[in-house]
């Protein structure tokens, strides 16, 4: 009779790669999965003790995925050091403008080796850092040592095991290498890339124009106006791209194109649902009160915008969106302002 094999050993006595994950959310839940059927053994952490006792006892995240049954190579637990002793991969996923408190507290339980992974798609607020750049300074490791994973993955997807692909951005192209292999299962195709600049840049400033397609969507506006914000969005990302030493190829692909569109089209996208709550009237207060999950592009549209200003790079679909999520412009009236802008050649 074969035995089973035990935690931690893959096949054959090989040590299973380890994997801990920072967060118990929507995409953390769903790249926890992905992790596991590629063969990794994870400790995914979580703050609350019944987020705990549910995915230990009862294989679930009930309040993300009801009803999805979570492999038996993930536990949990509400103890940091717990889940970071020992981790190959530590991936971070939690709202980006609390990763610095969050990763300030985890890094003394850090393994000495491991390779930081970020999930975040959002630019800090007053110090318009990318999430990579956070953690870097935070914990005190060299760009080499983070990672980001990133492209069109709507959570929901991933863990129904529908087809997706995705980039594993790193600097160091080995580190990329090591981390695409420990997250490539038949239903989740991870490609490398070493500009990890315009990675983030692409999911940091998607969900900006996603919140755009939504309003527009929210207000009627039609596919013309749909495609229009998501290809002229597509232009400002490239423009601070540029400006910032981004590989402006990184936009036509996964990071850039692949995850604008299936933020803007689907009814999944939370920046894309909140926007369109936005379009059909309801006032900031009233469409964070109806939306259960961090949707990024609230609070990084207003950092995107710092951002480009600082590298003098003109994003007037970003500004719209401060306008009319932070400053109470009203849709028509910001719609108005934006269609009414000196016309100019489309390259500018």
């Amino acid at each position: 009779m074969t035995q089973p094999e035990q935690p931690g050993h893959a096949a054959g006595g090989a040590r299973r790669p380890k994997a801990a994950v920072f967060g118990s959310g929507s995409w953390g839940t769903a790249f926890a999965i992905v992790l596991a059927d590629a063969g990794c053994e994870v400790v995914t952490w979580a703050r609350r003790k019944e987020v705990v006792d549910a995915i230990n006892t009862g294989r679930t995240n009930p309040d993300y995925f009801p009803g999805a049954e979570l492999p038996a190579s993930i536990r949990a637990t509400t103890d940091p050091a717990e889940a970071a002793h020992g981790a190959d991969f530590t991936v971070l996923s939690v709202p980006s403008q609390t990763l610095r408190d969050n990763l300030a507290a985890w890094t003394p339980h850090l393994a000495p080796d491991t390779l930081l992974v970020s999930l975040m798609k959002g630019i800090e607020l007053g110090s318009a850092k990318r999430m990579s750049e956070v953690i870097g300074e935070v914990a005190g490791v060299l760009e080499e040592r983070v990672a980001v994973v990133t492209g069109p993955n709507l959570a929901k997807e991933i863990v129904a095991r529908m087809p997706a692909a995705a980039v594993v951005a790193c600097r160091d192209e080995e580190n990329a290498r090591r981390l695409q292999a420990a997250c490539h299962t038949p239903y989740f195709r991870p490609y490398t890339n070493t500009d990890v600049v315009g990675c983030e840049l692409g999911g940091a400033v998607k969900n900006v124009i996603g919140l755009a397609v939504g309003i527009a969507d929210g207000m009627g506006l039609g596919d013309n106006a749909k495609g229009s914000l998501i290809t002229r969005g597509l232009a400002e990302t490239t423009r601070l791209g540029l400006a910032m030493g981004a590989d402006p190829l990184t936009f036509s692909g996964l990071a850039g194109l692949g995850d604008l569109v299936a933020t803007c089209s689907s009814p999944l996208s939370r920046n894309h649902t909140f926007g369109t709550n936005l379009g059909r009237g309801m006032t900031l207060a009233e469409t964070i009160a109806v939306t259960r999950q961090t949707a990024e592009g609230v609070k990084s549209c207003e950092s995107v915008l710092d951002l480009a200003r600082r590298h003098g790079v003109d994003m007037p679909i970003t500004e719209t969106v401060v306008g009319i999520v932070h400053e109470g412009k009203p849709p028509m009236v910001a719609l108005k302002e934006l269609m009414s802008r000196a016309a100019k050649p489309e390259r500018r």
